[in-house]
């Protein structure tokens, strides 16, 4: 059958080969076909033009268009491509369209590794800019690595380059742990609720907080609740968006289920970033999109003017004449173990430690997903042995966040830092530990990885981990799609990355730091 499309950026890529009808996320040939035209422009501009301010946001934005479940609007990402086209300069250089035009397995398992990473880099310098943080430093190198995996053809340069991105995306990270932190104040231990109220109510999934800010700013009088979903949970950590009364708690679980849990909500849906699903006809009449999130029929809210709000009007009208959410659930989930939180509690983890309460932290970071094979990360976290903690951000959390596993001296077991994009503070947690431990090695530290990725924010934490000297990572449900074996084997060999097994074989492995 003829190919009408191919992309394996994501863990759901068919067979982890490749989706070459549609995508396996949703994603129509005509859209992924756009979406590797803009990025074919977004390298010609980084070969044709030097780099400055405008033209780094402008590509940090189109990339985080192109991550997966970010935008299936063709309109929207037309509109990009026209603008890219306008932005590019004078080069004789041709690039042929698509992943599989690169011949060499290698060359291309490194070229999309390095594209993979700068998208999720991208994604989290654009969430810093939104804030008020920019670095040029980052903008120049998403400029060297388009046009290294635009031409390059030398297996030594690429992996050099990617290998530098991981050190870029610590810096991203960090920058943008910096604006949120001093924006919305350092994250705080907090019980969460997961029930329902009386009033109507907004659902905000995605993952920008300023709009969630925005949008209770501009709510607060009108007498209903505002509810957070799937990567918005730890916006409730936050002192400055905690203070409003009408957050009111948590809806549902991870993005996956969204089309359940959209169903049942009844009230209006505010998709602030990545993480849409394809749109049911159930809430098509009451979903929105805002920023570089987008889906062709679907109502979006514009972007802000420099110094002013968004315009969430018309979403919060809709939700006064919209029922009360059905109840779901009804319980609380604590979080707030960013790393300020964790180091002001270090005496007491320390001690633990040295006591033997606590013989290990396991980090189960990352994104969830769909496939059955995922429950073996709840396996894990329920057969772990009572003296391990659990370190987590991002949706992978909810395979685990809602069970009972108890504390160890008080210590919570499941420590939840907050978003992907937050996974820096377990970067920091660590290197922390290193520095009281007082370690050579940080590998020598009491601490396992078991990830698991679904997108292209994942390629950039796993690379950023790579960077600070983590090895012997556990990486699943099954290892990305654009590996070849060749590139798979020097990540295996000089990382020691490696895949999941079976739960009880993992765990025993991880207990004695293997």
């Amino acid at each position: 059958m003829e190919e009408k499309m191919f992309c394996f950026q994501c863990q759901e890529a068919c067979k982890n080969s490749g989706c070459t009808l549609a995508g396996m996320c949703g994603k129509k040939a005509e859209t992924a076909n756009l979406m590797d035209e803009l990025l074919r422009q977004l390298k010609l501009i980084a070969i044709s033009r030097e780099p400055d301010m405008e033209l780094g946001r402008f590509i940090a934005r189109s990339l985080f268009m192109t991550v997966t479940n970010a935008n299936f609007d063709n309109a929207a990402l037309d509109k990009q491509l026209k603008q890219a086209i306008a932005m590019t300069g004078n080069t004789a250089v041709e690039l042929p369209v698509g992943i599989l035009a690169c011949q060499n397995e290698d060359i291309r398992s490194l070229r999309e590794l390095l594209t993979y990473g700068v998208k999720g880099i991208a994604a989290y310098a654009e969430h810093a800019a939104v804030l008020g943080k920019e670095d040029m430093a980052i903008y120049r190198f998403f400029f060297k690595a388009l046009q290294t995996a635009a031409v390059s053809e030398n297996a030594d340069e690429l992996l050099a380059v990617i290998l530098e991105a991981g050190e870029v995306a610590v810096k991203t990270m960090a920058l943008l742990d910096s604006a949120n932190t001093g924006t919305f104040g350092n994250p705080q231990i907090t019980a969460v609720k997961t029930g329902v109220g009386n009033r109507p109510g907004i659902l905000v999934s995605g993952h920008d907080l300023l709009d969630l800010k925005e949008l209770l700013e501009q709510s607060k009088d009108d007498n209903i609740d505002i509810y957070t979903h799937s990567e918005m949970l730890p916006a409730h950590y936050y002192p400055e968006l905690k203070k409003y009364p009408h957050l009111y708690g948590n809806y549902g679980n991870a993005w996956h289920l969204q089309s359940r849990e959209f169903a049942a909500f009844n009230g209006p849906i505010l998709m602030t970033t990545n993480c849409i699903t394809p749109v049911q006809e159930s809430y098509r009449n009451r979903i929105f999109t805002t920023g570089m999130a987008g889906y062709t029929g679907i109502p979006h809210i514009a972007d802000r003017e420099k110094g002013g709000m968004k315009d969430f009007s018309a979403i919060i009208e809709l939700a006064k004449k919209c029922p009360p959410p059905e109840k779901l659930e009804d319980g609380t989930i604590v979080g707030g173990f960013a790393h300020a939180q964790v180091l002001a509690l270090a005496d007491q983890v320390v001690s633990a430690v040295k006591s033997g309460a606590i013989k290990r932290f396991v980090v189960m970071a990352g994104c969830d997903g769909r496939q059955k094979e995922r429950q073996y990360y709840s396996d894990v976290a329920e057969n772990l042995p009572a003296d391990t903690v659990i370190l987590t951000a991002g949706c992978a959390k909810y395979r685990y966040n809602k069970l009972v596993t108890g504390d160890i001296n008080g210590i919570p077991r499941v420590l939840d830092a907050g978003q992907c994009n937050d996974c820096y503070s377990l970067a920091v947690i660590a290197l922390k530990l290193k520095e009281i431990f007082n370690v050579q090695d940080i590998n020598d530290l009491p601490i396992s990885f078991d990830i698991s990725w679904y997108e292209q924010k994942a390629v950039a934490v796993l690379l950023a981990l790579l960077h600070l000297g983590f090895k012997n990572l556990r990486l699943g449900p099954t290892l990305p799609a654009f590996l070849s074996p060749n590139v798979a084997g020097i990540l295996v060999n000089a990382f020691d990355i490696k895949g999941i097994s079976d739960c009880q074989s993992d765990i025993a492995a991880m207990m004695v730091g293997k």
